[in-house]
């Protein structure tokens, strides 16, 4: 009966233990008075910056700064997020993040002011207040940080991060975003290509013709892959390879050019910016435009 006792008092102390050891992974970072990031510049520089600094610098490359102020705060805390999840998961010791798209663009005050001219001062101010208004708040999923991925506009729907990424994250699956539509300026974009620079891009083996077949969407009405003259392509891929604004794609074929015609902009996972602005203008609140496009989270402040 001891022996019965002891060990269930090992099986509690173990999984105490082990939501310490989470809690303090997840946390260890923001115990430091210096709560810094490292950042690699496409000059291949490495630069630490306070990480509320950084924040601005990503705000100011990622979102309008025209934009709502509720759009604003909820980037901040999108962006916020993501960078201290990377912190926390990149095994790189050099560096956190990379300045570009790859992670977050995040310009200078210099690259700002060339940006915005004369109303440097003005979008500064408001982007400041965005991150000051919300310092040091970040989502959480199940007291873990979460990997906050964001876009520009949808097609009218988000997109399941699986899909894009190969990542099954509980919080961000597929909604509707109903505030990105035909309204807003390059929602749908067509882009033409002749059929040499068609067949190029995309290698094809075979290019007296075009033959599309198999086309497989997802549930957002993405393209999740296409079959082009008998080679199989992943919409992600024809994205990339013809440098498309998005994989909502349909292709008109005409006898010498190829005209693709795109809705949204981006990967479509996550939070989209253009929809986090139609909410703020309906009146939404920065929480409440985070807590729609990412699922059962948490919003605190880092301790």
């Amino acid at each position: 009966m001891k022996n019965k006792i002891l060990l269930v008092l090992v099986l509690i102390l173990s999984i105490v233990l082990v939501g310490v050891v989470k809690f303090k992974k997840n946390h260890s970072f923001f115990n430091d008075e210096n709560k810094t990031i490292k950042v690699k510049t496409k000059e291949e520089e490495i630069k630490e910056l306070d990480i509320e600094s950084y924040i601005v610098g990503v705000l100011a490359g990622e979102m309008p700064a025209s934009f709502e102020t509720e759009a604003l705060k909820a980037q901040a805390v999108a962006s916020r997020s993501y960078a201290i999840y990377k912190i926390l998961h990149n095994t790189d010791k050099n560096y956190d993040v990379l300045s570009d798209i790859t992670n977050q663009v995040y310009i200078t005050k210099e690259e700002m002011k060339e940006k915005w001219g004369t109303s440097y001062t003005y979008y500064l101010n408001r982007i400041e207040d965005a991150v000051n208004s919300t310092e040091n708040e970040v989502m959480y999923y199940d007291d873990e940080i979460i990997e906050a991925f964001y876009f520009s506009m949808s097609n009218g729907a988000t997109e399941d991060a699986k899909s894009v990424f190969q990542e099954d994250l509980p919080y961000i699956k597929s909604v509707s975003s109903s505030w990105d539509n035909e309204s807003l300026n390059n929602f749908l974009v067509t882009t033409k290509f002749t059929l040499e620079e068609f067949c190029s891009k995309l290698k094809l083996e075979s290019c007296q013709s075009i033959q599309i077949d198999a086309v497989n969407y997802s549930g957002s009405n993405r393209v999740n892959s296409i079959v082009i003259n008998n080679q199989k392509f992943k919409g992600t891929e024809i994205r990339s390879l013809l440098n498309l604004r998005s994989t909502d794609f349909s292709i008109d074929i005409n006898e010498n050019e190829i005209a693709i015609t795109t809705k949204g902009y981006g990967h479509g996972v996550g939070m989209s910016q253009y929809g986090a602005n139609g909410m703020a203008k309906e009146g939404y609140n920065y929480k409440d435009i985070l807590n729609y496009y990412y699922q059962d989270i948490t919003i605190n402040k880092m301790v």
